[in-house]
C-alpha cells in the first residue's frame, strides 16, 4: 500500500479544531518541523498537544503556541520557552507537567492498549494530587493513565512508501512510542525510499502504525542552546 502524500499540507488535511496531537522530538531534535509549520499555516485551533516540551520561542511547537492554537499542553519541560512560562503564569493555557519517565510510559501504555499503570514516581508530591494510590510490597504507588491521541506527528530519518520508519539517534526518544498511540500517525522523513530498501532488522516503527508519509521539504536543524568551551588562559 502506497501511503505517500505530496507534502505536509496534504498530510494534515483532516486535522480538526480541538484535536489531541502527539508531536515527537526532544527539544529541537527529531521534531516534525514541516508538519508543525503546516499546522501553523492551517490555523487549527483549541489543540491539546502532547510532547516533551513546546519548542522555543518562534521555533517548533513554539510557532503553534505563539499563534494561540494550543489551549492545553501535556509534557515534561517548560524549557527555554518564555512565552509558555508567561502564558502559564497568566493562566491562558492549561499545562500538565509530567515526570519524564512517567510521560514516556504513559504514551507507551496508550499505544499498547494499557489504560493505566502504577509507579512510585511522584508519591508525596503535587504530582500525586487527586490520583489513586495503592501499596505493593510495602511501597506506595500512584496510578497513572495511558495517553492516546487523535493524531501523532513523527519525524524519521528514513521511511519507505508503506510507512516503515527508521529513526536516527536522539529522534528515537519519543517518536517511536508516539507512532503507536494515535488514531492517525503521520510521518515526515528526510529520505523516502522504495519498499524493500530498508533492512527489516533495522526498522523501528512498522508500517502498520503509519497512515501517511512524505519527504520533508525543509529541515532547519536549529540548536536549542549553543555552548562552547571557554578559551584557556594559557
Amino acid at each position: 500500500m502506497n501511503k505517500v502524500v505530496a507534502n505536509a499540507d496534504e498530510a494534515i488535511r483532516d486535522v480538526f479544531d480541538g484535536a489531541i496531537i502527539m508531536i515527537g522530538g526532544f527539544g529541537l531534535c527529531g521534531m516534525p518541523e514541516n508538519l508543525i509549520r503546516a499546522l501553523a499555516r492551517r490555523g487549527t485551533k483549541n489543540l491539546t498537544t502532547i510532547s516533551n516540551n513546546v519548542g522555543v520561542d518562534g521555533v517548533g511547537n513554539g510557532l503553534l503556541l505563539a499563534a494561540g492554537q494550543i489551549v492545553h499542553h501535556i509534557g515534561t519541560y517548560v524549557g527555554e520557552n518564555k512565552l509558555l512560562e508567561d502564558m502559564v503564569l497568566k493562566r491562558t493555557i492549561r499545562l500538565d507537567l509530567v515526570p519524564q519517565g512517567t510521560f514516556s510510559e504513559r504514551i507507551r501504555a496508550g499505544g499498547a492498549g494499557i489504560p493505566a499503570f502504577f509507579t512510585p514516581t511522584g508519591v508525596g508530591t503535587v504530582v500525586a494530587e487527586g490520583k489513586e494510590t495503592r501499596e505493593f510490597d510495602g511501597r506506595t504507588y500512584l496510578m497513572e493513565r495511558g495517553l492516546k491521541a487523535d493524531f501523532a506527528f513523527v519525524k524519521a530519518w528514513k521511511g519507505d512508501r508503506q510507512g516503515n520508519l527508521v529513526y536516527r539517534k536522539t529522534a528515537r526518544n519519543f517518536n517511536p512510542m508516539m507512532a503507536t498511540a494515535a488514531k492517525v500517525t503521520i510521518a515526515e522523513v528526510e529520505q523516502l525510499v522504495e519498499v524493500g530498501e530498508l533492512d527489516g532488522d533495522l526498522i523501528h516503527t512498522p508500517s502498520i502504525y503509519v497512515k501517511r508519509i512524505f519527504r520533508g521539504e525543509l529541515y532547519e536543524r536549529r540548536i536549542e542552546r549553543r555552548t562552547v568551551r571557554k578559551a584557556s588562559a594559557g
